[in-house]
């Protein structure tokens, strides 16, 4: 594993990036993994049909915490078509770190919560739930 890549997490995961709650958000959506009980709030200001401002809230693991903070940091000011196009692939290669497949769940959280509070649904094309 990659040291690096491992402080970069860590740092999200105490410093988390777009941490809080926005004002009159467009969309909110929250799930959680009742597996491990990691928990993702995810706020939504959309402007031109593009993310113009996103904020999490949440409690979990490093791997959750720190994913929903990178992937906030990638998709803000992003199309949302650009946002339907990034797939969990985008979202492992982001951490930078192989996952195990039982913490797979974690890694995810973020994005699966993103794009059920966006586009309705928690599963698409391509994806798994």
């Amino acid at each position: 594993m990659d040291e690096l890549q491992m402080e970069i997490l860590l740092d999200h995961y105490q410093n988390p990036r777009n941490f809080g709650h926005l004002e009159n958000p467009d969309i909110v959506h929250e799930e959680g993994n009742p597996s491990c009980g990691d928990q993702i709030r995810i706020e939504i200001k959309l402007e031109d049909n593009k993310i113009s401002d996103i904020k999490f809230t949440g409690k979990g693991c490093t791997i959750s915490q720190a994913s929903a903070s990178i992937l906030t940091e990638i998709v803000k000011g992003k199309t949302l078509e650009e946002v339907k196009n990034f797939s969990k692939d985008d979202m492992l290669n982001a951490l930078g770190i192989p996952i195990s497949p039982i913490r797979l769940k974690c890694a995810l959280l973020a994005l699966k919560v993103l794009k059920a509070g966006i586009y309705g649904i928690n599963t698409w094309p391509g994806e798994e739930d």
